[in-house]
C-alpha cells in the first residue's frame, strides 16, 4: 500500500507541474473497504452523517453476478478508518449492479442500477434491502452498459441522469436525462428522454470508460468520474471532471447542458473510480473504486463546491 501510494503522489506532482492538471489525487489517503474483485465499489449512495458529524455512512452496491454474492453494503467512512456491513437484498437479483442513489424526500427508499439498464426500486431498514419494485430505463439499445445514476430535486419535481459509459475515442459516452416519478404501486416511470454525448477530457487510454458515475451538486453542477481499465490487474487511471450543468423547471421539464471542454477537477492514476457522490451540505465527494482484483477503496475530496 505504501509504495502505491508514493507511486500516486509522485505521479500526481508530475501531472501538476509539467501539464497543469488538477492534483486532487494528493490530497489526503485512500482506504481499504474490500480485497477482491467480489468487494470493489460500483456505486455509493450517501445515507447520513454518523452522531458525532466527523464520518459518513454510504450504502455501496457490488458488481457480482452469481446467485448469492453479495449486491449491497453499508460503508461508515472517517479519516483513517473504514467499516462496511453486508445488507441483505430480499427480492429479485440483480446482475451487475453499477450505481445507487437515494430518492429526495423518501427516507431509507434508493434506486440501483444494473449495467443492463434494469432499475431497482429499494426499502433499506436496517440490514435488509427489500426490493419494491424494479424496471427497465427508456431506450436501452443493443451494446449499452450503464455505470451511472443520478437523481435532483427541485420544487417538488425528481429528475434523473444516467449514462451509457461509452469505450474510447471511438464511442462517447451518451448522457441521459428524464423527468421521474413513481406509479401508485411504486414502479419508476420516466419521461421524455434527453440524451447528450459526453467524451472525457482525462483519462485517454484505449477503452476509456468517458463516465463510470454521476453526481449532482445543490447548484446543479453534474460531476462525473472517468476511467481507463487495462485488465483486473490493472493499470487503472481515473479522473473527477465538471462535465455541465442541469436545471430542473417548475414545470419538471429537464434541461441539461455539457460544457465544450470539460473541466478536470481531479486526476487519481492507479485507481479505477466507479463511484462519485458529493455529500449535502459539504464541498466533499466521496470516491469510490472498483479495483477488480486489488479490491476497493473510498475516500473524500473536495470537488463538490458551488
Amino acid at each position: 500500500m505504501l509504495q502505491r501510494m508514493a507511486s500516486i503522489t509522485a505521479a500526481a506532482a508530475i501531472l501538476t507541474m509539467l501539464a497543469g492538471a488538477p492534483a486532487g489525487a494528493d490530497a489526503g489517503q485512500w482506504q481499504k473497504v474490500g480485497g477482491d474483485a467480489r468487494s470493489g465499489v460500483s456505486g455509493l449512495a450517501y445515507e447520513g452523517r454518523t452522531a458525532d458529524g466527523e464520518g459518513v455512512y454510504a450504502l455501496a452496491v457490488h458488481d457480482n453476478k452469481q446467485s448469492g454474492q453479495q449486491r449491497l453494503s453499508l460503508i461508515t467512512h472517517r479519516e483513517g478508518s473504514d467499516g462496511v456491513s453486508p445488507i441483505t437484498w430480499d427480492g429479485p437479483e440483480p446482475v451487475d449492479l453499477e450505481a445507487i442513489e437515494a430518492v429526495p424526500g423518501m427516507p431509507g427508499e434508493y434506486l440501483a442500477l444494473a449495467s443492463r439498464g434494469i432499475v431497482y426500486r429499494l426499502k433499506v431498514s436496517g440490514s435488509t434491502a427489500v426490493v419494491v419494485d424494479y424496471t427497465p430505463l427508456p431506450g436501452i439499445t443493443e451494446g449499452d452498459d450503464f455505470e451511472s445514476f443520478a437523481l435532483v430535486a427541485r420544487d417538488g419535481k425528481l429528475a434523473a441522469l444516467w449514462a451509457d459509459r461509452g469505450a474510447g475515442a471511438d464511442r462517447p459516452a451518451t448522457l441521459n436525462a428524464s423527468p421521474l416519478s413513481f406509479a401508485p404501486w411504486g414502479q419508476p416511470q420516466f419521461g421524455a428522454v434527453t440524451r447528450r454525448s459526453y467524451v472525457a477530457s482525462y483519462p485517454t487510454a484505449e477503452g476509456t470508460r468517458h463516465i463510470s458515475d454521476i453526481s449532482v451538486t445543490g447548484s446543479g453542477r453534474i460531476i462525473v468520474s472517468s476511467a481507463a481499465d487495462a485488465g483486473d490487474d490493472g493499470p487503472f487511471d481515473s479522473a473527477v471532471s465538471e462535465a455541465g450543468r442541469v436545471t430542473v423547471s417548475a414545470a419538471g421539464r429537464v434541461r441539461v447542458t455539457l460544457a465544450a471542454s470539460p473541466t478536470v477537477l481531479g486526476t487519481f492514476p492507479q485507481y479505477k473510480i466507479e463511484a462519485v457522490e458529493c455529500l449535502p451540505g459539504s464541498p466533499d465527494a466521496l470516491l469510490g473504486t472498483d479495483d477488480e482484483n486489488l479490491g476497493g477503496y473510498v475516500r473524500t475530496v473536495p470537488l463538490c463546491g458551488a
